[in-house]
């Protein structure tokens, strides 16, 4: 059985039975029972169409729902007569799916949960292992945001950038467990790619690929590997080739925006074969590009490191001057560039002020050891 296929056909069969008369929740419910159902036995061995088994069995699903609650039993009738299996419309409902589940009444949160199931296929069970949360805590998440969606038609039209925002937010994440959270963003924003031709949604996949084609050199023997030091042989080619052309054909539309110039920073790093070969000149420009959609302290902080590269680390120190010290790796950068103005005492106390601000294990260690390194008198390798 092909789990990833019958994840991607799940959007479309969910749409389906709305379009049958269920309401959202309901359908979402019993195309879920259906997905079980397949992922805990191999009962897809010789489906041809696996579309048309979904839709069969999670229809059967929902009547049995309908069916078992007395208090609508006068729409037994409606649905009584149960279409043919073979019966499956060819309308794709999937980009509607997309706006109901980042719909303005939900939660960042919510809408992150909701997509996974609804959008990439994943079950609670899934899901509540990638955020690390009982499976009961995750069921109640996700039944308390499919409330909040009573009444709004799957057919309403909705807004693609806040589609692109949960998506991105999605792919941030950086959950663990048995799904790779990242892998699935990827394949939801491809999927989103092919429903549209708006080049935000091209430049957030390019940004996706490549950011996770660098993934197999970020971390070696438990070790976080900052980007300056990661072994470039191990990053993915075929995704920095895939990422750069999707990008360049998205920039040709000459329709910037953010995703975009945050996918231009991400090929410039990965077109330099080492380091020192990296373009920081384009990379402040592009920094300049972003900051017109938005003037954010988290881009000021990357503008701050790519000008201390381009330009020098005293700079790199006025251009972070600005930024408040409660940015996440605020303190990282700040002890980076004291050490390259050679002011090791203070870059030994950030490196260790930034250690214990970190959210992350592997990141709070490496910090540790920078700051231990200095304190043993190593500079810069």
């Amino acid at each position: 059985m092909d789990a990833t296929a019958l994840r991607r056909a799940i959007p479309e069969v969910v749409g389906i039975l709305v379009r049958r008369g269920a309401d959202f929740s309901s359908a979402e419910d019993a195309v879920q029972t259906a997905l079980v159902r397949a992922l805990e036995r191999p009962v897809l061995e010789g489906v041809r169409d696996i579309r048309a088994w979904l839709v069969t069995v999670a229809w059967r699903a929902f009547l049995d729902q309908v069916r078992s609650d007395a208090a609508r039993a006068a729409r037994q009738e409606l649905f009584a007569q149960e279409p043919e299996p073979g019966a499956v419309p060819q309308h794709d409902d999937t980009l509607g799916l997309y706006f109901l589940c980042s719909h303005p009444v939900l939660t960042s949160t919510s809408a992150i949960a909701l997509t996974l199931r609804a959008v990439a296929g994943l079950t609670t069970k899934q899901i509540a292992h990638a955020f690390l949360v009982p499976e009961a805590t995750m069921a109640q998440r996700i039944s308390r945001a499919k409330q909040r969606l009573v009444g709004i038609p799957l057919d309403q039209p909705g807004d693609l950038s806040r589609v692109v925002r949960v998506l991105y937010l999605l792919f941030n994440e950086g959950y663990s467990g048995e799904i790779d959270i990242a892998a699935e963003a990827i394949r939801a924003t491809r999927q989103l790619a092919a429903l549209t031709d708006e080049p935000e949604v091209a430049g957030l996949l390019a940004l996706m690929l490549l950011h996770h084609a660098r993934q197999p050199a970020r971390v070696v023997g438990g070790q976080l590997v900052p980007l300056a030091e990661q072994d470039r042989a191990l990053w993915d080619v075929d995704a920095i080739t895939e990422g750069v052309a999707i990008l360049q054909s998205a920039l040709t539309q000459d329709r910037l925006g953010q995703y975009q110039a945050q996918a231009a920073i991400a090929a410039l790093h990965a077109d330099a074969q080492s380091a020192t070969e990296t373009d920081w000149v384009q990379i402040v420009e592009w920094y300049d590009e972003l900051l017109v959609f938005g003037d954010s302290p988290v881009i000021r902080l990357g503008r701050a490191v790519a000008i201390g590269e381009a330009d020098g680390p005293h700079a790199g120190l006025a251009a972070l001057d600005p930024v408040g010290d409660d940015v996440p790796r605020y303190h990282a950068v700040l002890a980076y560039l004291h050490e390259r103005t050679g002011e090791v005492d203070a870059a030994a106390a950030e490196y260790a002020e930034a250690a214990w601000r970190a959210t992350s294990t592997l990141e709070q260690q490496h910090l540790l050891r920078q700051a231990e390194r200095l304190r043993l008198g190593q500079g810069l390798n």
